[in-house]
């Protein structure tokens, strides 16, 4: 007989039926309607971890790190705009709104960003003065919600990103519930105070991309041309999405794979909609290299990038920038252990915290209860999520500089090989120790 103490006497789980999916089976007959969260995809899927780089040896030569630079830096909306966006390293801060996020949050990425010289974005529900004030290069976002959208906020912003999707919930809008809508929510999104907001998942003035580029017309028109017009889309179809978009007029396209966060929506949504990041890479850089625009129109991938491996890989399989949302709010202190006795007492436990729609965040920054909110230091979080930023880009450096490279966009496939059928498939680089990629003749 085992010593395990895990031991069940022979009886054995369920792989269909686990203990998970059994407690979600009892939730929805409890209570009859569907399960709502934040953070994003809990399931495994292809990821970065399946590919690796092939670092340089005989047949490549490595560049020094302590004397031979790599550079970093890179313009974003170039193809239409006067004034197109510099960003000191490859890495952004995604669209998150204030409503979802505390006023202390959004400074302090507005901080973090500034300081090592990218982007942050405002989300739905309008800028802040907090993050305009901080953020010396924002990104403003036009939603299908049109909540906090004003003609003078366009103007103030460095870029304007046009959402028709996002990776956690691509054909879906969002949610922001009651007990999040105080008096300012309220007043920013024009709505009424504590009652459920239901963001929607298309916007009311085009119906499809001929429509779109008359939007983009007026933005640019709003903006006199000076600033880049991004589209961001969820990634599904995302080879046709691309070609739909650069038609339309982008400067820049934004694709956010399924392991994408969110505040709020339906489990099921983040579970079962979407492809992973890795498979829709590939697909954005075919679309735009048989329109002839790789490179003169910017691609920005997000959706679960963690570490400058992850950042690397991205660019080298084509892209010229990620965002970041999830990672960047660990970075100021979400699901941190030192909240774990508050997390347990509202049901949770730190690293496990996923209900970010109840407001109830003791780390201060998915809430807008004050005596939460004012829990996070905008400074000393702002400057935490610096010091981040500025790890990923130097492991992205480290990684490059090992494939030869002077510059990040100089990585590319050839750099890289995988470690499943599914991920070479997907990513489109060889099986590793081959060089067979599955779906491609020898």
């Amino acid at each position: 007989m085992s010593n395990d103490s895990n031991y069940n006497g022979g009886l054995r789980e369920s792989a269909t039926f686990d203990r998970t999916t059994m407690d979600e089976i009892r939730r929805a007959a409890d209570t009859g309607i569907y399960d709502i969260r934040g953070f994003g995809a809990k399931r495994k899927l292809p990821h970065f971890d399946d590919l690796l780089f092939l670092g340089a040896s005989m047949s490549r030569y490595p560049l020094e790190g302590y004397r031979e630079k790599c550079n970093t830096s890179v313009v974003l909306g170039d193809r239409f705009a006067k004034k197109p966006i510099t960003l000191d390293i490859p890495v952004t801060i995604a669209g998150m709104s204030f409503g979802a996020l505390s006023a202390n949050a959004k400074e302090a990425l507005g901080r973090g960003a500034s300081e090592v010289g990218t982007s942050t974005t405002t989300g739905d529900g309008g800028m802040t003065p907090e993050e305009r004030g901080q953020s010396s290069k924002l990104v403003y976002q036009y939603l299908p919600s049109r909540y906090g959208m004003n003609p003078d906020d366009l103007r103030k912003a460095d870029a304007i990103e046009v959402v028709l999707g996002q990776g956690a919930k691509p054909g879906g809008g969002g949610m922001l519930l009651g007990q999040k809508i105080t008096d300012r929510v309220a007043q920013m999104r024009t709505l009424p105070k504590g009652i459920d907001q239901r963001s929607a998942c298309r916007h009311p003035d085009w119906t499809g991309p001929d429509d779109l580029a008359i939007k983009i017309q007026e933005l640019r028109e709003i903006t006199d041309w000076q600033v880049p017009i991004y589209i961001k889309v969820g990634a599904t179809r995302t080879y046709y999405d691309v070609k739909l978009a650069v038609k339309a007029g982008a400067d820049v396209i934004v694709v956010d794979g399924m392991q994408g966060g969110t505040a709020a929506t339906q489990d099921v949504f983040i579970e079962h909609v979407g492809i992973p990041t890795l498979a829709a890479i590939p697909q954005a850089v075919q679309a735009l290299q048989e329109m002839g625009m790789h490179r003169k129109v910017q691609l920005i991938v997000s959706g679960g990038i963690r570490n400058g491996a992850d950042v690397a890989k991205c660019m080298a399989l084509g892209a010229d920038a990620v965002a970041i949302g999830t990672a960047a709010l660990i970075a100021l202190g979400c699901n941190d252990p030192k909240y774990d006795e508050e997390f347990k007492k509202i049901g949770s436990a730190a690293g496990f915290y996923d209900d970010y729609q109840e407001g109830k965040d003791p780390a201060g920054i998915s809430t807008q209860d004050p005596e939460l909110s004012k829990r996070l230091d905008p400074v000393k979080a702002g400057h935490r999520l610096a010091n981040y930023l500025r790890v990923l880009t130097l492991e992205a450096q480290t990684l490059a500089r090992a494939c030869g490279k002077n510059d990040l966009r100089n990585l590319e496939p050839e750099d890289l090989v995988a470690l499943t059928v599914e991920s070479a498939a997907m990513a489109r680089v060889p099986l590793a120790g081959t060089s067979w990629v599955p779906g491609q003749s020898f």
